[in-house]
């Protein structure tokens, strides 16, 4: 019988000490938070017009699970958004995020094929971008939501050189 080894490494943080992991913006909690609050205005006016229009116990009774569901969502996000990082190494870049679902994309900077910047309404107006990377393998796509728009210009520009450099990518 074997025994498991004094310092077993978790499969998602395979270089703990070597990698310098960057968080989102925190301003993207916010984003998140407001997107609820709209979703939730709507699901609660829809349920107060078909209150309104067939009066039944259940139509309140969906309204507090509606409003309890979106207290809930709103602590995960919270924690979810503190849990995005991402990581430059010399040959490829590392983005983690999820609470109960871990995830840790590493995507090469050589088999990148383009970078995308974009920020909706919402995002411009906190002063927000995600990069989102793109490689031929469409489960492999990655991104980092929550950037300032000078650090997303900056990360884009850096993986678009890295990945001419690298002669396959960009």
């Amino acid at each position: 019988m074997t025994s498991p080894p004094e310092h077993a490494v978790d499969a998602l943080t395979p270089w703990p000490d070597t990698v310098a992991w960057r968080p989102v913006s925190p301003k993207l909690i916010t984003v998140e938070l407001i997107t609820r609050v709209v979703w939730v205005v709507v699901l609660l006016a829809a349920l107060a017009v078909g209150w309104a229009l067939w009066p039944y116990w259940l139509w309140p009774a969906g309204m507090a699970v509606v409003v309890a569901y979106a207290i809930w969502r709103s602590f995960v996000t919270v924690r979810a958004v503190r849990a995005w990082g991402y990581a430059e190494r010399d040959q490829d870049l590392l983005v983690k995020h999820g609470l109960l679902i871990r995830r840790l994309s590493i995507v090469p900077y050589a088999r990148m094929q383009f970078v995308d910047v974009t920020a909706g309404p919402l995002e411009r107006a906190f002063g927000l971008a995600t990069v989102q990377l793109h490689t031929a393998a469409a489960a492999s796509d990655a991104k980092v939501p929550g950037l300032p728009p000078g650090e997303a210009s900056r990360l884009r520009d850096r993986l678009t050189a890295l990945g001419e450099d690298r002669a396959e990518g960009l």
